[in-house]
């Protein structure tokens, strides 16, 4: 990988199938960040454990997400892209920086507070310590930028202390990660309750659209999104609905929204829904296309997310042995 570009580091959970809210407010930037930097990028399976899996479904969620990732655009040519859990440094760094940051620091983790409350019949301690693992994650590849959203912004801050912290005391192990705000992104809410983030973990699934779900799915899922009593294509306070297929429509357009508004002057919702739900079935069919091309090919599959696990223990275990030298371990 190049020494000439800054290092950007992201990963995305295969908890569920990806969402059209994760390929127009993150993966697309991911695809895009390409050009621009050194791009490390993950299928965070450990991560996703602190929930209870089913051990045949998680394997396979993990395998589609890594093709999906490919079919979105990330190109193993260009970025690093490996599954976590084939590289055994993101573990132990986890355990090294588990002893140098505070337990109040992870108390007060907001997403520790949201997925207690979610599931209460399973509040283990990966889902306290959870925050070590993504400091490891991120500091392992010794990254210069995170792209971050609203709801990462404290997994960073904290990944910052303790290599802060660990630096104090050591020298200058680690490289302190910046935020990275993507300069093209869209925040997608949901189709049925648009005040909160489409999620694939809603269990309603008309509220959200999966990158693989069917043509006519998606055209129904739209049709049926929830709307406002004014029957006008106008982006304004109070209409969170219709702001929001505003939004998907713009994000894959390139339309502003007074262009959208002019479009659809004298026309109603019905004729709206139509066209957004069209203009994301044309935009995910080439995607589709690709992902089940790639999942025809498992081994070749294979022998990417092998090799690519191999580069990354290259650039995480000269990082994890540094740490290890510093506090004293015998190597």
């Amino acid at each position: 990988m190049s020494d000439n570009k800054k290092r950007i580091y992201s990963a995305i959970q295969p908890s569920g199938m990806l969402t059209l809210g994760n390929y127009l407010g993150a993966l697309r930037n991911w695809v895009n960040l390409q050009d621009e930097f050194e791009c490390i990028y993950t299928v965070a399976d450990l991560h996703a454990i602190t929930v209870r899996q089913n051990p045949a479904e998680f394997r396979k969620r993990i395998l589609e997400t890594y093709a999906l990732l490919i079919a979105v655009g990330v190109d193993p040519e260009k970025s690093l892209l490996f599954i976590q859990s084939h590289v055994a440094a993101h573990s132990q760094m986890a355990w090294l920086l588990n002893c140098y940051a505070q337990f109040g620091e992870f108390s007060r983790m907001t997403q520790f507070k949201d997925k207690s409350l979610r599931h209460a019949d399973n509040v283990n301690v990966g889902l306290f310590s959870y925050p070590a693992l993504m400091a490891a994650d991120i500091l392992l590849y010794q990254a210069d930028l995170v792209p971050v959203g609203a709801d990462q912004k404290q997994h960073l801050e904290i990944s910052r202390d303790i290599a802060n912290r660990f630096n104090n005391i050591y020298g200058d192990v680690f490289t302190i990660p910046e935020p990275y705000i993507p300069k093209v992104g869209a925040r997608i809410m949901s189709l049925q309750d648009p005040i909160k983030k489409m999620s694939k973990s809603d269990d309603n699934v008309n509220s959200w659209v999966a990158i693989l779900d069917k043509p006519e799915d998606i055209m129904r899922k739209f049709k049926r999104a929830v709307t406002d009593s004014d029957a006008c294509v106008k982006y304004a306070d109070g209409k969170d609905g219709i702001n929001n297929l505003m939004g998907i429509y713009s994000s894959i357009s390139g339309k502003t929204m007074e262009e959208i508004e002019a479009e659809f002057e004298g026309k109603g919702y019905g004729d709206f829904k139509v066209a957004v739900g069209e203009c994301v079935v044309d935009t995910l069919k080439p995607v589709q296309d690709k992902y089940y091309d790639l999942m025809k090919n498992k081994d070749y599959l294979e022998s990417l997310y092998k090799q690519s696990a191999q580069d990354a223990e290259k650039i995480a275990n000269k990082t994890l042995y540094k740490s290890m030298r510093k506090i004293g371990f015998i190597y």
